[in-house]
């Protein structure tokens, strides 16, 4: 099986485990400070799925990263897990999916590893995303 089927595969399950995926999210986002840091630009979706600091953070955003990133990190393995996937591939497309769901003004993790702005245009997105991933998951 060639990593880029295994990737869509894993992407498949993206389907299935959004609800789990996006549970950790809805907690974060319940959070004033996490909110903050995002429309400010603090943080943004990194490619392998989790969040990352843009820039030089401050302390209080360098462990909201890290706490953040601990609750992805047990989320990826258990569905990875449940899947038979490894959790790098699970993480892979969970980040495609999280990229996608950015907005306006949020930043991301572009292609080339710089971070990006979110435009009213779709996010870059890695070649190895899966193409018919739209932001709800599902293919």
């Amino acid at each position: 099986m060639t990593a880029r089927l295994s990737l869509l595969k894993a992407s498949a399950a993206i389907a299935v485990a959004t609800g789990i995926f996006g549970a950790s999210a809805a907690l974060a986002d319940r959070d004033p400070a996490y909110a903050a840091a995002r429309a400010a630009g603090e943080v943004g979706e990194r490619m392998d799925g989790y969040l990352g600091a843009v820039g030089t953070p401050r302390p209080e955003i360098k462990k909201m990263v890290a706490d953040i990133n601990i609750q992805r990190k047990k989320v990826f393995f258990e569905a990875a897990q449940e899947l038979k996937k490894t959790p790098e591939n699970y993480a892979f497309a969970a980040g495609c999916v999280a990229i996608m769901r950015t907005e306006r003004g949020e930043k991301y993790q572009a292609p080339d590893g710089s971070w990006a702005t979110r435009t009213g245009a779709p996010p870059q997105l890695h070649p190895s995303c899966p193409k018919s991933l739209d932001a709800d998951g599902a293919n």
